[in-house]
């Protein structure tokens, strides 16, 4: 039984936290989506000269659209003004993350052998699987059912389903999916709930989390972090995205030498919220 610990760590990860060897990832959410106001329809960028931990870097440049800031420890920060044009919004944050990874580019290649390797084991279970021998334990009750077999256990409860097997778990709670291997070190985690969806891919040394909110607006975040530093001394980028639907959206993209996310990319989500609100 003692491989439950894999999926209730996992579990922690939703409000809480998931620790590898070298990943942790932290989320917390004590927003109230019914307090969530319009999002303003912006031209100009308002750039203050500090914010929190930033420092403007000269004057708003190709006309009121683009701010630069920098942080502790060299950290950059850019504020755009995006007019979509037709385009949807996550064509145009596609771009800001195609150019954003190009800073890690050993994250990007690990998270993406990940999810190979992941698919291959999941085509590989489907054909066999066998079970551990060891202890057998069992528990049935209305809505109860606790089965366990050596190092394999199956768990159902209203709204939980949870899969062990060995050093790997599936966990079902609500809307979130959670996949966990202990021996390659990898959670991966997938959900929505009331229209917010959220994506987590974690894998040693990097690690990569989505969240959007549902609705016509445009409040997305997007970060990439990595254990080992880049050339250039990067362990994370990320931008903070928001505007009313058909835009223009105002992105806050971020480049730091942190893991933590910290005082930088908060400060970079303030910097967002004064120009287009919350």
């Amino acid at each position: 039984m003692r491989r439950l610990l894999i999926p209730a760590l996992c579990l922690a990860a939703l409000t809480a936290a998931c620790d590898g060897d070298s990943v942790r990832i932290s989320s917390t959410r004590t927003e109230d989506p019914d307090a969530k106001g319009a999002l303003k329809v912006v031209e100009t960028l308002q750039c203050p000269r500090t914010m929190g931990s930033l420092t403007r870097k000269g004057s708003a440049s190709a006309e009121g659209m683009v701010c630069t800031y920098s942080g502790p420890r060299g950290a950059e920060v850019s504020l755009h003004l995006v007019e979509l044009d037709g385009s949807s919004a996550a064509e145009a944050l596609k771009a800001f993350e195609e150019r954003l990874s190009a800073s890690l580019p050993q994250a990007v290649a690990q998270l993406r052998a990940s999810a190979e390797e992941g698919a291959a084991a999941v085509a590989a279970a489907e054909k066999t699987h066998p079970t551990a021998a060891g202890d057998r334990a069992s528990v049935q009750a209305p809505g109860v059912d606790i089965r366990a077999e050596g190092d394999d256990a199956t768990v159902r409860l209203p709204g939980l389903h949870i899969e062990s097997r060995g050093d790997e778990a599936s966990v079902r709670i609500g809307g979130f999916h959670i996949d966990a291997s202990d021996g390659e070190g990898s959670v991966n985690i997938e959900g929505s709930e009331g229209g917010d969806n959220v994506s987590v891919q974690a894998h040693q040394d990097a690690a990569e989390i989505r969240t959007s909110a549902g609705g016509g607006a445009t409040r997305a975040s997007w970060i990439l972090t990595d254990n080992r530093p880049s050339e250039a001394g990067w362990r994370l980028v990320g931008y903070e995205a928001r505007g009313p639907a058909g835009g223009p959206i105002v992105v806050a993209t971020v480049r730091s030498r942190d893991r933590d996310r910290g005082s930088v990319f908060e400060d970079a989500k303030d910097l967002v919220a004064l120009n287009v609100g919350e």
